[in-house]
């Protein structure tokens, strides 16, 4: 065996018995991956992170998740928090948004948490300011019954509908609600034709069955929305109904006495539901054999220009299904123009199968929480947030990142590299991927400090982009880097040029082994270096 074979041979070693060591940060990362900063709410903090699991930013909050967060383009962190609150409460509770600048500051907060209504999982922020806020409100075992309850499926003597609210910021720690919907104002029931919202469910699926529960003992969060998402372009908002194993569309450019009227609906804009898909056995159009999601999280319209834009996204749980495992379905939504969803009398909502679904029965099985979200390289990250296990395929479903969460979202307790997650809860809700272009970003500090966990190992990421030319004589260091570049070989420099991601040449110089990038800005770049034996190009990283 050459010299060449026994480096390379090394090399690879060296790679596998890194892989086996990390069990918390970073376990593996290819050059195929994203580059981009992950965000992650866990405990009382919020961290972004680099793909080397190098902490970038940290926020603090005096409350634990409630649940979603979200990094805005002027540099806030939006989150949702726990309130300690006992009047409504299941899994996902929350009651408090909060408004963060970058430096940490609190700058404003909504409570949206009393005896009567209290926000969870998810909340959104709009494109002009204003928040939408994902609720529960109490409706008494009176109000439920007179709506078309069963009497028999309540048996915690009160139901929760669900509701939709718009809240504009004002002041430090108030908003005005502009604007609602509630799925209360639009429910059917065959069951008691005395009560309000009697009808044919099979001819109305527009509306919900109050007293379909998918399996469900009659508790009354019997819907546990766990998701919003907005699409400006369509001004329509998605929901997921956990509980009933369903996605919901709804119009949002309707006031709030339209958005409570039962007009529209799948026969154009209004108050009712657009579109629904999943369970088509909710509006007896189907039966369970015809049910595709179980438990899902996180549907959401895959940004135009993306690939996939425009299909919808999600993470299949595939809770309390035989056998249990998740899946990432895109899905086409059958449409005769944009937002207008094509729907045939007696039937159930197409599509009739996703258009595409990921899985490996193997790999990955996460109950509750999740998300799976379309990156701009058209790679998929996928967060199995039961286990705070983050991973990123690209699209021959290769996985060339992996990371899983050191922190114990119990009461927040760093893993030390090394640890077995068995050992902590480490529960994720969701991860959210920026790219490095991100507009939140520009005239920030972006120098990567620790990895969160302790006695980190960063070898992974190190030894990322490593050939065995480079372990024969060239390596390019720092890669990332937020300053300096240095470029070792044993042959003769003639010259190196770096390009921008778009292709355009910013730097070319003879003879050197040596750049001050520092005013470059945070992005992915190249350099082709020529010496006088051959010619090496190289992604480079600048933070």
């Amino acid at each position: 065996m050459n010299c060449k074979s026994i480096l390379i041979l090394l090399f690879l070693i060296n790679s596998y018995i890194v892989k086996a060591q990390n069990t918390v940060g970073t376990i593996s990362l290819t050059e195929n991956a994203f580059e981009g900063y992950t965000l992650l709410t866990l405990h009382t903090k919020t961290y972004l992170i680099d793909n080397c699991g190098k902490l970038i930013n940290e926020w603090s909050s005096s409350f634990p998740p409630g649940n979603a967060v979200y990094l805005l383009e002027n540099g806030n962190l939006l989150r949702a928090g726990r309130t300690p609150s006992t009047d409504i409460t299941f899994g996902g509770q929350g009651g408090i948004i909060e408004l963060y600048n970058w430096d940490g500051d609190l700058i404003w907060s909504y409570l949206y948490d009393t005896p009567l209504h209290r926000q969870h999982h998810d909340i959104f922020p709009m494109p002009n300011g204003n928040v939408l806020i994902l609720a529960a409100e109490v409706m008494t075992e009176s109000e439920a019954i007179q709506a078309g309850r069963n009497p028999a499926l309540l048996i915690e003597n009160r139901l929760f509908n669900e509701q939709v609210i718009e809240v504009e910021p004002v002041g430090a720690n108030d908003g005005n609600i502009v604007w609602e919907w509630n799925f209360k104002d639009h429910l059917i029931q065959d069951f008691d034709n005395t009560k309000d919202n009697f009808g044919d469910i099979a001819n109305n699926p527009q509306l919900l069955d109050i007293n379909f529960l998918n399996g469900g003992n009659g508790n009354a969060n019997w819907i546990h929305m766990n998701s919003v998402q907005y699409n400006a372009d369509l001004d329509q908002i998605i929901l997921s109904g956990r509980a009933l194993s369903e996605i919901f569309i709804i119009d949002h450019s309707t006031t709030t006495i339209q958005a409570a009227s039962n007009s529209g609906g799948i026969y154009g804009k209004g108050g009712d539901l657009l579109y629904r898909w999943g369970n088509p056995q909710s509006y007896k159009q189907g039966t369970e054999a015809n049910r595709q999601l179980y438990g899902q999280h996180f549907p959401h319209w895959i940004p135009s220009g993306f690939e996939d834009g425009g299909k919808i996204i999600l993470f299949n749980n595939g809770d309390r299904r035989t056998p249990e495992f998740s899946e990432v379905y895109t899905l086409e939504l059958p449409e005769s123009s944009p937002g207008i969803y094509e729907y045939v009398n007696g039937s159930s909502f197409g599509p009739i199968a996703p258009d595409y679904i990921y899985s490996d029965e193997n790999r990955f099985y996460s109950r509750i929480v999740s998300s799976a979200q379309r990156l701009p390289n058209g790679n998929t990250l996928i967060c199995a947030g039961f286990k705070g296990d983050i991973f990123e395929i690209d699209n021959q479903e290769n996985i060339v990142w992996e990371y899983v969460s050191p922190v114990n979202n119990n009461n927040g307790n760093i893993a030390t590299q090394g640890d077995e997650t068995t050992s902590f809860i480490n529960i994720t809700f969701r991860a959210l991927k920026y790219a490095v272009d991100y507009p939140a970003f520009v005239g920030k500090d972006l120098s990567p400090g620790d990895p969160i966990e302790l006695d980190f190992n960063t070898d992974v990421c190190d030894n990322v982009g490593v050939s065995d030319e480079e372990f024969i004589g060239f390596k390019i260091y720092p890669n990332p880097t937020t300053n300096e570049l240095f470029i070792k070989t044993n042959d003769t420099i003639l010259k190196i040029d770096i390009y921008n991601a778009l292709g355009s040449l910013i730097l070319s110089n003879k003879g050197i082994d040596y750049f001050q990038l520092k005013h470059l800005n945070s992005g992915i770049y190249f350099i082709r270096i020529q010496t006088n034996e051959k010619k090496y190009i190289r992604k480079i990283i600048k933070y």
